[in-house]
């Protein structure tokens, strides 16, 4: 496991920061860790692309039905408040929530104008992102971007939680960050809707890109350090002294990450 803490003395962080590829404001570079008795409990956050259709490269890798198992060993082993997953199918999430017995929201990926069917094996559901938390959902919202590239349409994914905390997770088009891009134009919406929630929120998700969608006033973490496929997942949040745990994925081609941090007071 890689840890990283946004919390270290300013002059070891802003040197390690920039190495690890995490990014943070001024602000939340320079805030000190509240005394014990003052900290609120942390929020945790694991995020995975599991890369569980059926049609993609990876999922040999999979082995599937052993990258659930990994899902839901890791989620018990990290004990997080919430789940953010990309690349999954929507009957595989609901095994996950039954077996976690975490409540969930899945977000239904349209290709080629419909629903895409996970296969290999089938009557696993849809493919699409999906967001798992341990407290109860009392809303959630999902949305296409305005554009995507080739025949698989990007959307974002968002709940608020019994907590008071907005939970969001997407996954971005492939074509590159140029500006013009589709991924470019969605990482400017996916800003702007993290931007309108209003209440302390946390996003991960592969955005397929190295350059932050973060709007002003939210921290970045990103997997720069993994081992597999760095650089292209994500964290944002407003949420308070976040740190960063890389863990190495055996059944997929992505790193998982764990994200820690406090509560607004």
């Amino acid at each position: 496991m890689i840890r990283f803490s946004l919390t270290r003395p300013r002059a070891l962080m802003l040197g390690g920061l920039t190495a690890a590829g995490l990014l943070l404001s001024p602000a939340a570079a320079m805030a000190q860790p509240g005394n014990a008795q003052d900290a609120r409990p942390p929020y945790s956050l694991l995020q995975m692309n599991i890369c569980d259709s059926g049609y993609a490269g990876c999922f040999a890798r999979t082995q599937y039905p052993k990258v659930l198992d990994e899902v839901v060993e890791r989620v018990q082993a990290d004990d997080v408040n919430a789940v953010t997953l990309n690349e999954a199918c929507s009957g595989d999430v609901a095994e996950i929530a039954r077996r976690t017995g975490y409540h969930y929201r899945f977000a239904t990926v349209i290709y080629n104008g419909a629903p895409l069917a996970c296969k290999t094996p089938g009557g696993r559901g849809e493919f699409g992102n999906a967001v798992l938390t341990k407290e109860a959902i009392k809303a959630s919202q999902d949305e296409p971007y305005s554009v995507f590239s080739g025949v698989e349409q990007r959307r974002w994914l968002c709940v608020t939680t019994a907590r008071g905390v907005d939970v969001c997770t997407s996954h971005l088009s492939t074509d590159g960050e140029a500006p013009g891009t589709a991924n470019s134009t969605q990482c400017a919406e996916l800003g702007q809707v993290l931007a309108s929630r209003g209440r302390p929120t946390i996003f991960a998700g592969d955005v397929n890109r190295r350059a932050s969608c973060a709007p002003e006033g939210h921290w970045t973490l990103t997997d720069a350090a993994a081992t597999q496929a760095p650089g292209i997942q994500h964290a944002y949040g407003t949420l308070t002294s976040p740190t960063l745990e890389l863990e190495p994925a055996t059944y997929t081609d992505h790193d998982a990450l764990v994200i820690r941090a406090g509560l607004p007071k």
